[in-house]
């Protein structure tokens, strides 16, 4: 097998960072309470199946023939969350019946880890976050990585104490450590599901994670995994030092190789989830090539089901078994690993040097698609996202206008447009009340309005050359709220 390079494999510089090993800080808007109660080389194929480790296991369980008192074992260590009823009823419409969203968490728990991780980080949080999509007719799959930092809008969460959050703006793994200030599972998985269908519009139809321990486990029963980093790496927030050159890692060092970020590279999250996906895919495969060794295939099983939390429908090894082997008969082009387009924060917001933001409105596009259950052509979003690179909010000028009866709403929009980046030439109210919102641009500035319109669903565009350099947004009865 060969080793993993440690060179990115064309990453972005995003400059994004993080606040210490898995930290959620950034700059901005912190959590708020109130009291109220509740991209890469290799196999295409073998990462399809490898959502995390533990889906390939399950395949690898089927093809061992286990026997029903191992199904059963297995079965009991797997933790089911209950999210459903926690989720309400304030969720994106299924438009795709048929079709699969499986959000799929690497779970950043120091639990069990004797604080070998960082102090002041005894909460739950999230190291990774992708959404799996799997096609109504399993004739093809899109897995898409939500970068850590990603500055997004974080809904009212459950905190587990008799108090709910406020909404706010923050790193989007902040949600699974707010949801799980308690300690408690389902609501760690319940914020962070509600955060993701809150800023993609995709609604969630399945739920996975895996803790730390969990992926240590699966790395040693199968005698470590090769990589081969072209420079020493160094991370003492990782716990990592390793030396130039092929070496086999074992659970702490392999680890710490998916978790160094600024030890490595660029330092970009970005950079770290294509390494991650490397490893995995190694993983995978020598996973199978202990298809034969009883003990090391049960040590693989034991360990990913004994860290596995998922919703309650997939809480066993047979759901879980017929999802995967859903995957199995895709081909290799239709498979389609990527990443949310999206550029650092600072261009928008000088002060932040360690966050991105969604790119749109190619975020938009990719996830409309995916919520039809249109398959996502990855090198034309990479060409939009290139050819519109300068179009960000910092540069695109907006006056709200409020043609609704809510008094002050043209104010709260170019509040929170002004959060964003955008340069707020000014607001007011519209001539006439309107059902419809509508963003209006002159002509030569249609660019500009699709960046706003990719946080705006269902807005309606109109050409106006009343205003030249600026585009309008006329707020109208049917307005809901800005994604993002």
């Amino acid at each position: 097998m060969g080793g993993i390079h440690s060179a990115s494999r064309g990453a972005r510089n995003s400059r994004s960072g993080e606040n210490g090993a898995g930290g959620t800080g950034g700059a901005g808007d912190a959590p708020r309470r109130s009291r109220r109660r509740p991209r890469s080389t290799g196999s295409p194929r073998r990462r399809a199946l490898l959502w995390t480790a533990g889906v390939l296991a399950v395949l690898l369980l089927g093809g061992a023939g286990a026997g029903a008192w191992l199904l059963q074992r297995l079965d009991g260590n797997i933790e089911a969350a209950d999210i459903d009823e926690r989720l309400g009823d304030n969720r994106p419409v299924n438009l795709s019946p048929g079709a699969k969203n499986i959000l799929v968490v690497g779970s950043d728990s120091r639990e069990g880890t004797g604080g070998k991780y960082g102090s002041g980080y005894e909460t739950m949080q999230s190291d990774t976050l992708m959404i799996v999509h799997l096609s109504a007719d399993r004739e093809w799959a899109t897995v898409v990585s939500l970068p850590r930092d990603s500055w997004v809008e974080i809904p009212a969460c459950d905190q587990g104490d008799g108090t709910e959050s406020e909404p706010h703006h923050f790193k989007i793994n902040a949600a699974f450590a707010l949801g799980g200030l308690s300690g408690d599972v389902s609501g760690a998985a319940t914020c962070a599901v509600k955060t993701v269908e809150h800023n993609t519009g995709l609604r969630m139809d399945h739920y996975m994670s895996v803790d730390f321990n969990g992926f240590k486990g699966m790395v040693d029963a199968v005698d470590g995994v090769e990589v081969c980093p072209e420079q020493p790496i160094r991370d003492k927030k990782a716990r990592l030092d390793l030396e130039a050159g092929c070496q086999t890692l074992l659970g702490e060092d392999a680890l710490g190789y998916v978790r160094t970020r600024y030890a490595t590279g660029n330092g970009s999250d970005i950079e770290r989830i294509d390494r991650q996906q490397d490893f995995m895919e190694a993983l995978a495969k020598k996973a199978q090539s202990k298809l034969t060794d009883p003990q090391a295939l049960y040590g693989f099983l034991e360990a990913f089901t004994s860290s596995l939390t998922t919703d309650k429908a997939l809480a066993g090894v047979r759901p879980l078994y017929d999802l995967a082997t859903g995957v199995q008969g895709i081909a290799t082009d239709r498979l389609t690993f990527l990443t949310v387009p999206n550029y650092p924060r600072e261009l928008d917001v000088p002060t932040d040097k360690a966050n991105v933001v969604w790119r749109y409105p190619q975020a938009e596009t990719l996830f409309t698609k995916l919520a039809k259950d249109e398959e996502v052509d990855k090198a034309k979003l990479a060409a939009s996202a290139e050819e519109t690179a300068d179009l960000i909010p910092s540069r695109v000028r907006v006056q709200v206008l409020n043609g609704t009866e809510r008094a002050g709403l043209a104010g709260e929009v170019a509040q929170e447009l002004g959060r964003a980046g955008f340069q707020i030439v000014g607001t007011g109210n519209a001539p006439e009340k309107t059902p419809r919102t509508t963003l209006a641009h002159p002509e030569g500035l249609r660019g500009h309005a699709d960046v706003l319109a990719g946080r705006l669903p269902e807005v309606r565009m109109a050409a106006d050359g009343t205003s030249p350099g600026v585009v309008t947004l006329v707020l109208g009865d049917d307005f809901t709220g800005l994604r993002g």
